[in-house]
């Protein structure tokens, strides 16, 4: 064969090789399209109507749809209950493994099974994190009527606080600053979702709440902090809100150990992905891509950003790779950290 000849059919067979590339890409975005064009995705909601999981997730669901491929409807359903450990649970088990399901949750539910809490009957490393909207600061807050103005006033002065769930950030978070920092506050629990909670403290139920998001209080209730309603004890995050520069961190508290420190970190990493989402384990891997990056699209849409500022929703987002990131670093933690933690929970 001449020299000639032979270059000529390796060309060819590279040029085969490229257009055979080429043609795959655009297949592959058109499997997707096809299989969404005409569904209905349905985005499950760990919480009832009116609170701020509720919130961020019907505002999505508005504009989520729009950006993914076939353009399917995005239906939200509220799945209360457990503090949202149902709607976890769910998602994992018995939803549809096929792109058609997604769900929101409390933030600290993927760390749930590594600390140990019981009925957190799934993998959270084998989720599919499709991304976070915010990166959180919660808060504890008193009713300003208590006379309680400090955390320091709460290691000698119980302090009622509404909760949803055992395992939800309303609860979780009185047991570890508790046991932490040796406060006296008392969860009192039952109430659906976050909005039945502060329906409590209205009716003077409760004195206060602690794991509510900075987030959701300027969306649900801003006016407690113009009429001075509340006064904000603590930060619970990783790091201090710009808008609370003023306002103690737990991270900061004077006296904390190495091991306090550590537990506080594995707690509050959950707020990094402060109003996650997820898909089950085994979705085809084309449309785990699409959902991430229409949930990408959808945060930075001005269409939603505009919807979002009008509900004074605070849009700091996370994308999916990150979270997935998140979740595998977190469960390197140290056994013996991860038992603590899990003992203050219970």
């Amino acid at each position: 064969m001449g020299m000639r000849v032979l270059t000529s059919l390796i060309c060819g067979v590279v040029a085969s090789g490229f257009a055979v590339l080429a043609a795959a890409a655009p297949a592959r975005a058109d499997a997707v399209e096809d299989f969404y064009k005409g569904r209905t995705v349905n985005l499950y909601i760990g919480y009832s109507v009116g609170g701020g999981y509720d919130d961020y997730a019907r505002a999505i669901s508005r504009h989520l749809g729009d950006h993914i491929p076939g353009k399917p409807n995005v239906v939200p359903q509220n799945l209360e209950g457990a503090g949202s450990l149902r709607a976890a649970n769910f998602l994992y088990s018995r939803a549809p493994k096929d792109g058609t399901a997604i769900g929101t949750f409390a933030r600290g539910a993927a760390f749930y099974p590594l600390m140990g809490l019981q009925g957190a009957s799934y993998d959270a490393q084998k989720m599919n994190w499709i991304g976070s909207a915010n990166n959180e600061t919660s808060l504890c807050i008193a009713l300003a009527s208590t006379g309680i103005t400090s955390i320091e006033q709460l290691k000698t002065q119980e302090m009622t606080a509404g909760g949803t769930g055992p395992t939800d950030d309303t609860v979780q978070f009185v047991k570890v600053i508790n046991g932490v920092l040796g406060t006296k506050m008392r969860a009192v629990t039952g109430y659906p979702g976050g909005n039945d909670v502060l329906l409590a403290v209205e009716r003077g139920e409760v004195q206060g709440r602690c794991g509510w998001s900075y987030s959701s209080l300027l969306a649900t209730r801003p006016n407690w902090i113009k009429e001075k309603k509340i006064n904000i004890l603590l930060q619970l995050g990783l790091k201090k809100h710009v808008d609370l520069p003023n306002v103690p961190l737990v991270m900061d508290v004077p006296g904390l150990s190495n091991e306090d420190k550590q537990i506080l970190k594995l707690v509050f990493a959950r707020q990094v992905m402060g109003r996650p989402y997820a898909a089950p384990p085994g979705i085809p891997a084309d449309r785990l891509a699409a959902l991430r990056k229409a949930f990408m699209d959808t945060v930075n849409d001005p269409d939603f950003l505009a919807d979002a500022a009008k509900a004074e929703l605070e849009i700091n987002p996370v994308d999916g790779a990150e979270v997935q990131k998140l979740v595998t670093e977190v469960y390197q933690t140290p056994p013996e950290i991860a038992r603590k933690a899990g003992e203050l929970l219970k």
